[in-house]
């Protein structure tokens, strides 16, 4: 009788499960490989700091339940991640644990308890956008004159025409730009999926001078940086800090505000949704996955529920006191 195969070292489960899990039958995106990455990256250098075990020696038993809670408080405290990093972290040591389970079932039990460790629950405050003069001053910002403000006024054009996050207009190329026929941007959006998105005449007449200027073939970044790469997220982060703070002396009411690429995002949500453009239709427009998801936009328009209660004739009610029926409902209701 042929012995029980011996179960797969850490190491070998941890390397298979990105070669060969993700990467080979999964063919997940490359973002995706890279945010795995570096959750392992940052477990496996907390457990060599605070358990004093090096990453070649572990084995699949030392991600048991404590380790891990301990993790994630340690994110939470120590790295002052927030509960959606934290989240986003749990999730992919799950999908680990989930793959080396299949290899080593004789781990199962303590893989079960990690799986048993739920996502925390969030608060979700309302989307924060921007007025239309807001966006304007913010477009009018930065100078033509040079190379560098040249490109900045098309790359805020560009994310408030189409809404994209802003690893979307990162990764754009000149051969995403079409300004024949009916002009559009096509984007590689999350999860691999294409979407094409039609642009304004304003936003057209500027590719079309940003171009003549841009030096490069047709798979050089459309929106590169002083070396010649494509800008990267914390490269347009501070492009756009630059933009407010010359915005902010005709917008004052820009200052002191926390916006980012994701508000110009959010703000071509609502000024579509303003507009009278159907839910569904921005959910294209985003690339939303779902149009659940659009339905945010929903919440935070005030100034739409207000429209809508105006339809309806205000019931017209006498006046009641609360008044508790004895003394222990007294004390809760005091509480």
């Amino acid at each position: 009788m042929k012995p029980p195969p011996l179960a797969p070292t850490f190491p070998v489960l941890l390397q298979d499960f990105f070669c060969q899990h993700l990467i080979s039958q999964r063919d997940v995106s490359p973002k995706t490989v890279a945010a795995y990455r570096d959750t392992f990256r940052i477990l496996l250098g907390y457990i060599e700091g605070h358990r004093h075990k090096h990453p070649a020696d572990l084995v699949l038993s030392d991600l048991d339940a404590p380790c891990i809670l301990a993790f994630l408080a340690h994110l939470e405290t120590e790295r002052k991640n927030t509960v959606r990093s934290r989240n986003a972290r749990l999730a992919a040591i799950r999908a680990f644990l989930k793959y080396a389970a299949i290899r080593d079932p004789a781990s199962l039990p303590s893989i079960q308890r990690v799986l048993a460790i739920p996502l925390k629950r969030f608060d979700r405050p309302l989307l924060g956008y921007l007025s239309r003069p807001e966006v304007q001053a913010i477009l009018d910002a930065p100078t033509s004159t040079t190379f560098s403000g040249h490109r900045d006024r098309v790359l805020f054009a560009l994310l408030y025409n189409t809404g994209a996050r802003v690893s979307e207009i990162a990764a754009l190329k000149v051969a995403d730009i079409s300004l024949d026929g009916s002009p559009s941007v096509r984007i590689h959006g999350k999860g691999r999926k294409e979407r094409s998105v039609p642009l304004w005449k304003t936003t057209v007449r500027q590719l079309r001078q940003w171009l003549k200027r841009r030096k490069g073939n047709s798979e050089s970044p459309l929106l590169p940086n002083a070396a010649g790469r494509a800008l990267t997220r914390s490269g347009i982060e501070n492009r756009l800090r630059e933009a407010i703070r010359v915005a902010n002396r005709s917008q004052p009411t820009l200052s002191g505000r926390k916006i980012s690429p994701h508000t110009l995002r959010h703000t071509t949500a609502m000024h579509l949704l303003q507009a009278g453009v159907d839910i569904t239709i921005i959910a294209l427009w985003l690339g939303h996955e779902s149009p659940a998801t659009t339905h945010t936009y929903i919440e935070a328009d005030l100034s739409l529920k207000e429209r809508a209660l105006s339809k309806l004739q205000e019931p017209a009610r006498r006046r009641l006191r609360y008044k508790p029926s004895d003394k222990l409902l007294q004390f809760l209701e005091g509480l």
